[in-house]
């Protein structure tokens, strides 16, 4: 199962954007979701995490009051609203479903993975 992340692009410091990840048909519908990142340089991140239905969400610290994750099981789609970005929050951003109905802040809990989108905040 690969999954299929877009939406990042070169922003300047304090605008928005919003990546969205597609899970193949209904595959992921009863797994949790995450979205991690990795900057050049840097070991991967978790960013954050949301339960199958919805009814749990994560967050680093780092994002926490800034991203909103959501997800429409209808669509087979996870977003990641990101507001007042900032030259931090740059690097690859990768979405990834859970072995289970809610995958927390391990990278080793997800299994299926997407390629990740390239989110670049200018200052």
């Amino acid at each position: 199962v690969l999954l299929q992340a877009s939406g990042g692009g070169l922003v300047q410091a304090g605008d928005s954007l919003r990546l969205s990840c597609v899970c193949p048909r209904r595959t992921c519908n009863n797994n949790g979701m995450g979205w991690f990142r990795q900057a050049p340089g840097k070991e991967r991140e978790f960013v954050s995490a949301i339960s199958w239905n919805s009814a749990s969400t994560l967050y680093a610290d780092s994002v926490k009051g800034r991203f909103t994750i959501s997800r429409d099981n209808a669509k087979n789609t996870m977003y990641l609203q990101m507001n007042s970005l900032k030259p931090e929050d740059t690097a690859s951003y990768y979405c990834a479903a859970a072995r289970g109905a809610w995958g927390s802040r391990g990278a080793d809990n997800y299994a299926y993975w997407g390629q990740g989108t390239l989110v670049t905040v200018s200052s």
